[in-house]
């Protein structure tokens, strides 16, 4: 059979994620509308009678301008160097510009097989395709260039089989019945931080890391206690609201999303807490799972 390991590269809110959910017809990595939502290396892990492929979803590529940002980038070119084969995944409803420039002349693929995703296609006019497919191209003369619409899952059966075309023959790494190495702690974090995005917009940048304080699994139901870390007081403000009412909105909305994820029910309890400029901050990042292990 084959298997092995395929890095998703890119520049953040190019699709990355939502390719990841489409190919594995499952949520494992979260999705919003805002630039770098995925902040660790996530892996999801493709079965069929043939194959096994673990994706691993990596952070946004980015010029940093925090200590966090270069630590989400370095999980990214880390995860390009270990694998078998990557996917760079293009909004080509998007001009080529200086953030496309930036990737291009730090991203070393390491001599591996790159296919090239052109997501959101369906945005595109036929002579703007064209010119980002040249790019890339001459870029990589070496790569296979796949047209895609992750959110309709347009050609995403494609990328399959032309990854399985590539990758070596080799083990299941994981059990058949695995979808992701991430435990449920984690995934338990991204939903809250997941709700916290899509709830606050843009009144909130990413200023926030979700900190878990305490889980009592054998509570009926299961009791969840987990920190907000903001910034500065005025955002704590932003994310409690007034009255408390959008930090509620928030923990019921989570809720939900975790009681579905672990098929019991819970009780959840947010705190907001404020830890100053901690996205430069050596040992937050390591306090909140930010930095990167080589």
């Amino acid at each position: 059979m084959k298997s092995g390991f395929v890095a998703i590269l890119g520049r953040p809110n190019v699709g990355k994620s939502t390719l990841l959910n489409a190919i594995l017809n499952k949520k494992v990595s979260i999705v919003t509308d805002k630039a770098q939502t995925t902040r660790d290396d996530i892996k999801g892990i493709y079965n069929s009678e043939d194959a096994q492929i673990v994706f691993i979803d990596t952070p946004g590529i980015h010029k940093p301008h925090q200590k966090l940002g270069q630590e989400m980038n370095n999980m990214a070119f880390g995860a390009a160097h270990n694998v078998d084969a990557s996917i760079l995944v293009v909004d080509s409803s998007k001009a080529f510009g200086e953030g496309d420039q930036y990737l291009l002349e730090h991203l070393d693929i390491n001599n591996t097989p790159l296919i090239i995703v052109l997501n959101k296609i369906d945005l595109v006019k036929i002579t703007e395709a064209k010119n980002i497919r040249d790019i890339y191209e001459n870029k990589f003369p070496n790569a296979a260039i796949i047209e895609c619409v992750a959110k309709e899952k347009f050609n995403v059966d494609t990328l399959l089989s032309r990854l399985i075309e590539i990758l070596p023959e080799g083990p299941r790494y994981y059990d058949v019945n695995e979808v992701s190495d991430k435990d449920e702690i984690f995934q338990i974090k991204e939903i809250i931080r997941e709700k916290i995005l899509k709830t606050l917009r843009d009144e909130v940048p990413h200023s926030i890391a979700i900190y878990m304080d305490n889980i009592e699994w054998e509570e009926n139901p299961i009791d969840i206690k987990a920190s907000i870390i903001v910034e500065k007081d005025s955002q704590k403000g932003i994310v409690i609201g007034a009255g408390g009412r959008r930090i509620r909105d928030i923990g019921t909305k989570a809720r939900r999303d975790i009681e579905k994820l672990l098929n019991k029910h819970v009780f959840l309890e947010l705190f907001v807490k404020v830890s100053e400029d901690w996205r430069n901050q050596e040992d937050a990042l390591s306090k909140f799972g930010y930095k990167y292990e080589k």
